[in-house]
């Protein structure tokens, strides 16, 4: 904390000086005149009264992650200002009586402050304060991607690098808005990575033509115990695209694409081989990513040497290895079995025709009894197999 004093007689100009403890506001100088404020009550005019501010912070070994919280010993504050070096300023907010200001945010790790606080009497005075840098930071990856166009079944999904143990705090700073008052809930799982993440997904699919951002302000924001602080904030903005389904029909061997209600493609198609680890997912799995053509080996499955091919029009649908992607070796099989490795077979053209319509959100909807279970939540994006009590149940908050 600091304070102002007085170290010139009346009628100098007034030099202020900063000393330990607590800030006095003194009188300004009048622009028009040079004269000091306090030559006035020569006139009969009351000199400005002096007032005493106290920061809940100072030092240059101040402890981050608390507001910053100005308090006045008399009169009223009208305004205070808290600038960061190389940081974004703190915006705050003067109490009903005028006596404190309290910042909205926490002051961040490794920041220096500067503090100007303003009185109703005219009086100014300045302080500041540096926090502690962090030992351990914790950063993050998003998904969707910035500015992208995305499936209505596409949740906002976070995933942390280090353990999340404060998880309130860090949803409490976790702000999504939308351009129609979407409904939807945060849910914390763990990532199939192993990680911690948190998924936020409408109650509904989202309606086409949203459009979502997320204000993610972490900075100054500790995670818990072995999770680190955030040092930074993160912000992202997408739009819901048209209105697709793909309904995967294991029993019938079908595949249908369907956009606003209506089929626009139906194909035969061969999935995963049932009554084993080779069986698909049931559930709903939404499209991760559109990965064109890869190799595909059947050891990073846990399927020992079953293959190793080069796929093309490859459409991931969760973590653990489940596509829908062209399979013309297995041709024979198309509408008639399922006798795949786990995956969505079709021929080369019926692939084509659905990778140049699907885009990353798109929900596939796996219906039938020829499976080996259903998406997990971590498993790709599987929230959407969780009833939405269950769901908004996973929130911290």
């Amino acid at each position: 904390m600091f304070a102002v004093r007085r170290t010139a007689p009346l009628g100098r100009p007034v030099r202020l000086s900063l000393v330990a403890g607590s800030a006095v506001l003194g009188s300004l100088l009048t622009a028009c005149s040079g004269a000091a404020a306090s030559d006035s009550a020569k006139d009969g005019d009351p000199a400005p009264r002096k007032a005493r501010i106290s920061v809940n912070l100072s030092g240059d070994r101040a402890v981050p992650g608390k507001p910053v919280k100005v308090t006045l010993d008399s009169g009223k504050l009208t305004a205070v200002t808290v600038s960061a070096d190389g940081g974004a300023a703190l915006t705050g907010r003067i109490s009903a009586d005028g006596r404190t200001w309290t910042s909205e945010r926490p002051a961040a790790p490794g920041t220096t402050y500067g503090i100007e606080a303003r009185t109703a009497q005219g009086g100014s005075a300045k302080a500041g304060f540096t926090t502690t840098a962090a030992q351990k930071v914790n950063k993050l990856t998003l998904a969707p991607g910035k500015d992208t166009t995305v499936g209505i079944a596409q949740p906002l999904s976070i995933v942390f690098d280090n353990p999340v143990k404060d998880r309130a705090a860090v949803e409490k700073a976790l702000k999504v808005s939308t351009s129609n008052n979407t409904e939807g809930s945060w849910g914390w799982l763990q990532d199939y990575s192993g990680k911690d993440r948190v998924d936020w997904r409408p109650k509904e699919y989202w309606k086409s033509g949203t459009k979502v951002t997320l204000d993610a302000d972490l900075n100054g924001v500790d995670s818990g115990p072995s999770g680190g602080w955030f040092v930074r904030d993160y912000r992202t903005t997408f739009t819901i695209g048209a209105a697709q389904v793909v309904k995967v029909d294991l029993d019938r061997h079908r595949l249908a694409l369907q956009r606003d209600g209506r089929t626009v493609l139906d194909v035969p198609m061969s999935a995963g081989t049932p009554g084993g680890e080779k069986a698909s997912w049931r559930g709903t799995a939404v499209l991760m990513s559109k990965e064109g053509t890869i190799n595909m080996r059947s050891e990073t499955v846990g399927l020992g040497d079953a293959y190793d091919k080069m796929v093309d029009y490859s459409m991931r649908l969760t973590w653990s290895g489940m596509y829908a992607h062209a399979a013309p070796w297995n041709a024979s099989y198309f509408g008639v079995a399922n006798r795949s490795s786990g995956c969505v077979g079709m021929s080369d053209a019926n692939a084509g025709a659905l990778y140049g319509q699907v885009r990353a959100g798109d929900p596939f909807e796996i219906t039938g009894a020829d499976a080996k279970g259903t998406v997990a939540e971590g498993n790709g994006y599987g929230a959407w197999n969780v009833s939405w009590a269950d769901w908004q149940a996973k929130s911290a908050l």
